[in-house]
């Protein structure tokens, strides 16, 4: 599904309404009625319900007075509360505003924090909060007696429908500016805003409804928003049946590097996640004194024992060993588990360089690389990074908080500055890719929350890869179906959490199976 930013819907609007001729005030009042049409839907008994509309100036005010209307029409008592004189009102929204005054519709301007508390009690006794105060273009923080406002519907047990984007939502990066309306619903216009499916925006954006309001097709082909949401459709488009003559030589052969002292779960994991997702074989490459370990908790996988170091990880002497394992595989995941020796930064740029096979790179796989990023330049292969925020920020060389003030930004910039595919993990999971494709996966849940999933998701990816499947579609399907079978856990057995990345793994064909039938 496409996504655009503020800048993005903004050229939709102007050109729909300067080269295709649609004036800027029929696409408000499709808006408002689009909206109220999605209120009725969800609340049945309005008409017993009194609502209050409070509006902002601008164009998202506009909006908001169409749908007190539209509810006037139908019965419904309302009223409007502007936070601004009625003389800076301007254009499409003075309009609909001056077609209150005939439908004698209580229209109160709300200036400061003084007039907000003489109108507290009106906005209390309602029972429904319309936000139309502002739209898709705050990328500042909210202040004065906005901020109060807007802390003040967010006091109230009261439903709110947000017009567009909840009132102080960055639409670009689904951050709070400062403040932010929490809405039950929201009525967005033309096209769904990145914003709303990146947390905090996803929570605070409730119920979202797509509202058409006569953009043309071609005037979003001609934007062509960079932006899209993974949605199970795409997922059943990519995922073929598999043919009835395949055998394990026909799909595929994966090559897991990894496990250290302490830490050959991880790499168990990720070979067991790319066996289960289809690759037809895997073999798992640790340090020889664990892979006896290894051999017996994965023993539907191949096992190697590599060149090891005093501390039970991997040599950097392991590269040729390495180079001759890779002939005949299909992709290398690597990192789950590996450590972070001088050795295993050596271990790993080696395998950049030389790969002539997609590598995925997890865990202290990413860590590696963190100081030498200019060995990304020089990979032959595709190369699909799957950071945390915590690994991401190590890259960036920049805080945690910073990489989740704007996840989109930073890692679809890292993807094209190094030319990698680039998987940001964590709620609402962003893929970035070398050409400038970003994407937001729709699921999983707060369960997920816990050690090993990076791993498995490696293995999906790798497992997807492995296959023969193109590489965004690899990405795409693996990170998809890594929260889908979460969520299965999640709904289907009533765990919203304590269960484990293990638990997970035997999920996988589950899933796989479940879109291909729906498919078919």
């Amino acid at each position: 599904m496409k996504l655009v930013i503020a800048e993005e819907m903004q050229k939709m609007d102007k050109e729909t309404i300067k080269s295709y001729g649609i004036p800027g005030v029929v696409l408000m009042e499709n808006a408002g009625l689009g909206a109220t049409l999605f209120l009725l839907d969800e609340i049945k008994d309005i008409k017993n319900r009194k609502v209050s509309v409070v509006a902002g100036r601008g164009n998202n005010g506009g909006d908001g007075f169409v749908i007190a209307r539209y509810l006037i029409n139908r019965g419904v008592e309302v009223k409007v509360f502007l936070l601004s004189e009625k003389d800076k009102v301007q254009g499409d929204a003075k309009f609909n505003l001056d077609l209150l005054s005939p439908l004698k519709i209580s229209v109160t301007e709300i200036l400061s924090t003084d007039d907000l508390n003489k109108n507290k009690g009106s906005i209390l006794h309602s029972d429904i909060i319309v936000d139309a105060i502002f739209g898709t273009g705050l990328n500042a923080d909210v202040r004065g007696h906005f901020k109060d406002v807007i802390n003040f519907i967010n006091s109230l047990e009261k439903k709110v429908l947000a017009v567009d984007i909840p009132s102080g939502l960055n639409a670009d990066t689904g951050k709070i500016c400062g403040v932010c309306v929490r809405a039950d619903f929201t009525a967005t216009f033309g096209l769904a805003k990145t914003g709303h499916f990146i947390y905090p925006g996803k929570e605070l954006t409730g119920k979202l409804k797509i509202i058409e309001i006569g953009i043309p097709n071609f005037i979003i082909d001609k934007v062509n928003p960079g932006n899209r949401l993974i949605k199970e459709k795409r997922i059943k488009i990519i995922l073929k049946q598999r043919d009835k003559e395949s055998h394990k030589g026909t799909t595929g052969h994966t090559l897991v590097i990894g496990g250290s002292n302490g830490k050959s779960g991880a790499v168990i994991m990720t070979s067991k996640a790319a066996a289960r997702s289809g690759a037809g074989l895997v073999t798992t490459a640790v340090p020889k004194s664990l892979s006896q370990s290894v051999d017996t908790s994965f023993i539907d996988g191949m096992t190697y024992g590599l060149p090891e170091m005093d501390d039970r990880s991997i040599a950097a002497t392991s590269k040729k060993e390495i180079e001759e394992l890779s002939r005949g595989k299909n992709c290398i995941a690597i990192g789950p588990g590996i450590g972070t020796s001088k050795d295993i930064r050596k271990v790993v740029e080696d395998v950049i360089k030389s790969s002539e096979i997609p590598v995925v790179m997890d865990a202290d796989g990413i860590n590696a690389i963190s100081d030498n990023l200019s060995v990304l330049k020089v990979a032959k292969a595709p190369i699909i990074l799957t950071p945390h925020p915590g690994e991401m920020a190590k890259l960036l060389k920049i805080s945690s908080k910073e990489v989740q003030s704007d996840r989109l930004k930073h890692a679809n910039k890292f993807a094209k500055k190094h030319n990698v595919y680039m998987v940001l993990k964590g709620a609402a999971t962003v893929i970035a890719t070398p050409y400038g494709r970003t994407l937001i996966n729709s699921t999983g849940n707060e369960g997920m929350a816990t050690g090993g999933m990076g791993d498995v998701l490696t293995g999906m990816i790798a497992g997807f890869i492995t296959q023969g499947y193109e590489i965004t579609d690899s990405i795409v399907t693996g990170v998809f179906l890594h929260g889908l079978a979460a969520d299965s856990i999640y709904s289907d057995e009533n765990k919203p959490f304590g269960y484990l990345a293990t638990d997970l793994i035997e999920k996988i064909p589950g899933v796989i199976g479940k879109i291909l039938n729906e498919k078919s």
